[in-house]
């Protein structure tokens, strides 16, 4: 299983990187875990526009979701051959209405399913290609979810946007790779129910035994270095900080 990170920054992009979007592949089959602002340009320094088999939703903030609109324009008025085959998309429930007012001037209400197949995630398991996924609620102020995705004996976890939730720490534990949101500094915000900091990312991974853990969507006005050294105090594994473009083998 191969994790790229196609964007990590948390909120609104960064100078350095797209908003949260990363490319999981096995067995050739490619799918796309959030999409959000900047996300579609950065995607195409690792895969083409049609190459992906799979898109997941953790959510419809617009730091997750927003470029799916220029995806549909990519796949729909595609240039050579018409529409592309619509690809499977899972997301909250309303992600299709949540899209097209998003874009705003579709040419009808369903013309967004003509190439995206809409699919309604929930609470539980499913197969997605070769990925066997387990997801749930997360603590976050909207239907959110976070994700673990098995293959050949590996897993990856992806927390979403979520503040503490034993939800989290089931969907990480024994995770090879744990890839968790760190928004906010400990000790400055104090915001229930909506994100982590780094020392709680880094609890969680304790406690889930996670083999490894990597800190994504920090926001350009949190600072790394403060959460990427409390997470280091919470868990004695691997610790790094997610970079655009950084590519993990699992």
């Amino acid at each position: 299983m191969k994790l790229t990170v196609v964007g990590c920054s948390g909120s609104f992009p960064s100078a350095d990187s797209a908003c949260s979007s990363y490319l999981v592949e096995a067995d050739g089959f490619r799918l796309l875990i959030d999409m959000g602002n900047g996300a579609l340009g950065e995607l195409q320094r690792h895969v083409g526009l049609y190459d992906l088999d799979a898109v997941v939703l953790s959510h419809l903030h617009a730091d997750h979701c927003i470029d799916m609109c220029g995806y549909f324009v990519a796949r729909y008025y595609r240039h050579d051959g018409g529409p592309a085959a619509a690809i499977p998309v899972y997301g909250p429930a309303g992600t299709e209405r949540r899209l097209n007012i998003a874009y705003g001037d579709v040419p009808d209400e369903k013309c967004m399913s003509e190439v995206f197949d809409f699919r309604t995630l929930q609470p539980g398991t499913f197969r997605l290609g070769p990925f066997d996924i387990a997801t749930d609620l997360v603590s976050h102020p909207v239907e959110a979810y976070g994700f673990r995705l098995g293959y050949q004996g590996r897993t990856l976890t992806y927390s979403g946007d979520t503040g503490p939730c034993q939800a989290l720490d089931t969907l990480a534990e024994g995770a090879d790779l744990f890839l968790c949101e760190a928004s906010f500094t400990a000790g400055k915000e104090d915001i229930p129910e909506l994100h982590l900091n780094g020392r709680e990312a880094g609890e969680v991974a304790a406690r889930a035994g996670a083999g490894r853990l990597v800190l994504t969507h920090i926001p350009p006005w949190t600072s790394p270095a403060a959460n990427l050294r409390d997470a280091r105090a919470a868990f004695a594994g691997p610790v790094e900080l997610a970079k655009a473009g950084a590519v993990y083998e699992l």
